[in-house]
């Protein structure tokens, strides 16, 4: 066995420093999932960085350039957990260039407002993504009410 894919998504946001809105994506394949919501994103090539392959997926899936920030920080030191196969490690991006459209695995792109959590944790995620979701909303609201004390 090898160990893990490594998969790496991105959580786009309007802005690093004052983020309003987040870009999610509805996927089209594999059928189980088509027509439920993900963070953009894919799996790491061999030889290359996961810092890397977010921006080469970013680019190939919504046709955007990003500026990265931190990462979510996930439960386990891999990632957060997607299948039995596969972890994913997610970053805050920003869009440095590009206007995002549905380039590929997907049919639709959509801004949601961090400010209503229903919003986000109301759209069909797909089931592995959910909790990356909640911890993302939690972070933001953290980071948000710490700014404001």
């Amino acid at each position: 066995m090898t160990g893990l894919i490594n998969v790496v998504g991105g959580a786009v946001l309007d802005s690093l420093a004052e983020p309003t809105v987040l870009l999610v994506a509805r996927r089209t394949a594999p059928p189980q999932f088509a027509g439920m919501w993900e963070f953009p994103g894919g799996k790491v090539e061999t030889g290359e960085s996961d810092e890397d392959a977010l921006h080469r997926e970013l680019r190939e899936e919504l046709g955007i350039g990003i500026t990265l920030g931190g990462e979510l920080p996930a439960e386990t030191g891999s990632g957060w957990p997607l299948n039995e196969r596969a972890a994913m490690r997610v970053w805050f991006a920003e869009i440095a260039d590009g206007e995002p459209r549905p380039l590929e695995d997907h049919d639709e792109l959509r801004w949601i407002r961090l400010g209503d959590p229903d919003e986000a944790l109301g759209l069909p995620w797909i089931p592995a993504d959910f909790p990356i979701v909640r911890a993302l909303l939690e972070t933001l609201a953290s980071r948000t009410g710490a700014a404001q004390s």
